[in-house]
C-alpha cells in the first residue's frame, strides 16, 4: 500500500523541499509523491498531457526562491505572507511544469508554448487515494452544494436530488468537486483544490476510476496560439491547524490590480429569503428587514429575487430609497441567466451582454446600490469563468460589491478581485427550505465545513437561524450563533426573520450588531471533521472563540487558549440547560479552559485583550 513507503526506501531522484524542510516532493515514474516529515502523504502517479510528455521528472530543478507579503480585505487574515521554493522541468516540446513548495503545501501548473490555432491537449494529472484512506469529498454539482461525508472508500452511491450525477460502471458516483480532504496518516491531512482561475481557462473537478482521481478541466471551446498556462493545482498539507489556517489558495493567485478600494466595505447583511422561502416582491417585508438592520446595527440589506415584480404599485427604487433613508446600504439580486432560467425568478437577461451589463451596473451605482448578488450559474466551463470575471470587473468599475450564488467555489478570485466578498458554493441553511434531509445532517455537516469548503475562501452559508423554516432545525441556539464566527464571509448574511432575532436576549442582539466580517488572524483551537470544530478569530484587540458539537452526544472539550494574552472583559454565550432556558450568557473573570457542549450544541467567547 502507498502509505507504507518512506522517502528513504523509494530509490527516487533528488527531492524538492519546502523552505522549512518539512514538505518534500520526489519524482516517481510518470509523476511524483508528496511527503510531510518524511512520510508519504499523496501519490500523484501521472502529470502532464496526453502525447506531450517526453522527459523524465527527475530533471526537476530549482529555479528560484519566492517571498510574498500582501494584504487582503477579507479572509482568515488580513496580512498574508509566505515563502516558497520553485522548481521547473520541461516535460516535452512546448510543455513546462512549474512546481512550488510552500511550508503548508504544494502548487503546480503547466505552461504551454508553440500553440498553433489548436485546442488544449488532454490533461493527465491524477491523484491516487488508496482504499482505506479517510476522505471527506463532495459529489460534484454545478453549484457545489453537497455534503462532505466521512468515508474510507471510493464506492459511494450518488446522492439523490443532485443535478447531472455521473456514475461508474459499478453504479458508484465518480465525479467529485473541490476541495477534497484526505487523512493519509494519523494527524496528517491533505486538501486538494485549485487556484488562480483566468478568462482563458475552465475550472476542473475530479473523476475517479477506482483509487485514481483524475483532474478533468470542464469544457473549453477556445483554440490557442502561442502560450497558455493552466490554473495552479493545489494541495495543502500538514496538521489540521495547517490546513485550516492556510492561505495557499490566495498565495498562488494573482494580486489585485485595483487601486481604488476604499469603497469596498465588508459587513453583515439582513437577508429575506430564508424566512419566507420567497424573493423580495413585497415592499412591506423589505421594510421589515431594513428596520431589523437598523435595530441590530447591520450595514447592509439584501433585496432578493423578484424585485422586478414588486406588488402594490411599489418599485425597487422605493425599496432602495427606504433603505438609504434609514442609513442602510441596499444590495440587489440578479439571475445570471446562464443556469436556471426557465421557471426561475428574475430579473433575467440584464447582465449577459457587455453593453446591457454596463448599463445595469451604472443604474445601480446611480441609485446608490452597494452591491449585487448574482445567482444560478451553470458550472465550471471556460464560458462561465470568463462571464464571472467580466461581472467582477464591470461591477468594480461601478463600485459594486459582488456575491456569487449558485456558483462555483472560490479559487483565489477574492485576492485578484477584492470586490468579490463572498460566494455560496455550499450546502447551507437555505436547504432547510428545500428538503427534510438537512435537519438530521446539519450538525455534522456544519462541523465539517471549517475543514473543507471554508478553507479555500469566503462562504455564504447564511448562518444563525434560531427559528424554523420549512423544515425544522435541531441544532442549539449557541450552535447557530457560533456559525457566525466559525464561517468566514466578507458579507455575512443573517438568515432568520426579524421577529426571531429581536426576541433574543439583548446580549445576543448586541453580539450580532458588533460581529466582525473581517479578521486580522485565525487560529485552529481543536476539533475533527464532522465531530467538533473550535476556531478563534481576532479583530483588533478582541478575540472571538467559537465551537460547535457535530454529534448527537454531549462533549467535554479541553481548550488551549494560552495565546489570548492579558484577557479581560470576557463574555460567554452557551446553551441553557432546559427548553425554558435556551441561553446561558454570562461574564467570566478567566477564559474557560473546559466546556461541556450539549448534543449539536455550541458556544462563543468574546474576549477583549490588552497588548
Amino acid at each position: 500500500m502507498l502509505l507504507c513507503l518512506t522517502m528513504a526506501q523509494s530509490g527516487m531522484a533528488k527531492k524538492a523541499v519546502s523552505p522549512n524542510g518539512l514538505l518534500s516532493l520526489q519524482p516517481h515514474d510518470d509523476g511524483f509523491v508528496v511527503a510531510y516529515k518524511g512520510q508519504v502523504v499523496l501519490n500523484i502517479p501521472s502529470v502532464g498531457y496526453e502525447g506531450k510528455n517526453a522527459a523524465s521528472l527527475s530533471a526537476l530543478k530549482k529555479s528560484r526562491s519566492l517571498t510574498d507579503n500582501y494584504h487582503m480585505l477579507i479572509g482568515k487574515r488580513l496580512h498574508c505572507y509566505n515563502k516558497a521554493n520553485e522548481y521547473a522541468v520541461a516535460l516535452g516540446t512546448g510543455v513546462r511544469m512549474v512546481v512550488r513548495l510552500y511550508n503548508d503545501g504544494v502548487a503546480f501548473r503547466y505552461e504551454l508554448s508553440g500553440l498553433d490555432d489548436e485546442p488544449l491537449p488532454k490533461e493527465t494529472t491524477t491523484y491516487l487515494i488508496p482504499e482505506g484512506t479517510k476522505r471527506w469529498m463532495q459529489q460534484w454539482t454545478d453549484a457545489y452544494e453537497g455534503f462532505f461525508p466521512l468515508t474510507t472508500s471510493y464506492k459511494q452511491r450518488a446522492e439523490r436530488g443532485f443535478s447531472r450525477p455521473s456514475l461508474s460502471p459499478e453504479g458508484f458516483n465518480n465525479h467529485w468537486g473541490y476541495p477534497a480532504l484526505i487523512q493519509p496518516a494519523d494527524g496528517v491531512f491533505a486538501l486538494i483544490t485549485e487556484a488562480n482561475m483566468e478568462k482563458l481557462q475552465s475550472a476542473s473537478s475530479l473523476f475517479n476510476d477506482g483509487e485514481r482521481y483524475k483532474v478533468c478541466p470542464d469544457d473549453n471551446q477556445l483554440k490557442f496560439n502561442g502560450e497558455w498556462h493552466s490554473p495552479w493545482r493545489v494541495i495543502i498539507v500538514g496538521t489540521l491547524a495547517d490546513v485550516v489556517q492556510s492561505t495557499l489558495v490566495t498565495d498562488v493567485s494573482a494580486p489585485s490590480q485595483y487601486h481604488d478600494i476604499e469603497w469596498i466595505k465588508p459587513g453583515c447583511v439582513s437577508w429575506i429569503y430564508w424566512a419566507y422561502n420567497h424573493g423580495s416582491n413585497d415592499y412591506n417585508i423589505i421594510c421589515k428587514y431594513v428596520d431589523m438592520a437598523v435595530t441590530l446595527h447591520l450595514p447592509y440589506v439584501l433585496i432578493d429575487a423578484e424585485w422586478d415584480e414588486m406588488k402594490d404599485g411599489k418599485t425597487v427604487e422605493d425599496a432602495i430609497n427606504y433603505a438609504k433613508s434609514k442609513g442602510i446600504k441596499p444590495m440587489i439580486w440578479y439571475n445570471s441567466s446562464v443556469g436556471w432560467v426557465n421557471g426561475a425568478p428574475g430579473p433575467k437577461y440584464r447582465l449577459n451582454k457587455p453593453e446591457d451589463r454596463e448599463r445595469e451596473f451604472a443604474w445601480c451605482e446611480q441609485l446608490g446600490v452597494a452591491g449585487v448578488k448574482i445567482d444560478f450559474f451553470s458550472g465550471d466551463t471556460q464560458m462561465n469563468m470568463e462571464y464571472c470575471i467580466d461581472l467582477m470587473e464591470s461591477a468594480a468599475r461601478h463600485h459594486l460589491l459582488i456575491n456569487f450564488h449558485g456558483a462555483t467555489i472560490p479559487r483565489g478570485w477574492q485576492r485578484t478581485y477584492p470586490n468579490l466578498l463572498t460566494t455560496e458554493a455550499v450546502y447551507g441553511a437555505e436547504w432547510y427550505n428545500n428538503v427534510p434531509t438537512f435537519t438530521n445532517k446539519a450538525a455534522a455537516h456544519n462541523a465539517t465545513l471549517p475543514f473543507t469548503r471554508n478553507v479555500i475562501g469566503p462562504m455564504d452559508y447564511t448562518p444563525c437561524t434560531f427559528s424554523d423554516s420549512q423544515h425544522p432545525h435541531i441544532t442549539s441556539n449557541a450552535h447557530e450563533l457560533a456559525l457566525t464566527v466559525l464561517y468566514e464571509s466578507g458579507l455575512q448574511h443573517l438568515a432568520d426573520k426579524p421577529e426571531s432575532y429581536l426576541a433574543q436576549p439583548e446580549e445576543v442582539q448586541q453580539f450580532l450588531g458588533h460581529l466582525p466580517s473581517v479578521w486580522d488572524e485565525t487560529r485552529f483551537v481543536c476539533g475533527y471533521p464532522g465531530e467538533l470544530a473550535v476556531l478563534a478569530r481576532r479583530n483588533g484587540d478582541t478575540w472571538w472563540v467559537a465551537g460547535i458539537n457535530g454529534t448527537d452526544a454531549q462533549k467535554t472539550v479541553n481548550l488551549n487558549l494560552d495565546f489570548l494574552r492579558k484577557p479581560h472583559n470576557i463574555q460567554v454565550f452557551e446553551d441553557g440547560d432546559s427548553k425554558s432556558q435556551l441561553w446561558n450568557i454570562h461574564s467570566a473573570e478567566v477564559v474557560p479552559s473546559l466546556m461541556k457542549l450539549q448534543p449539536r450544541g455550541g458556544f462563543v467567547f468574546v474576549v477583549k485583550t490588552t497588548h
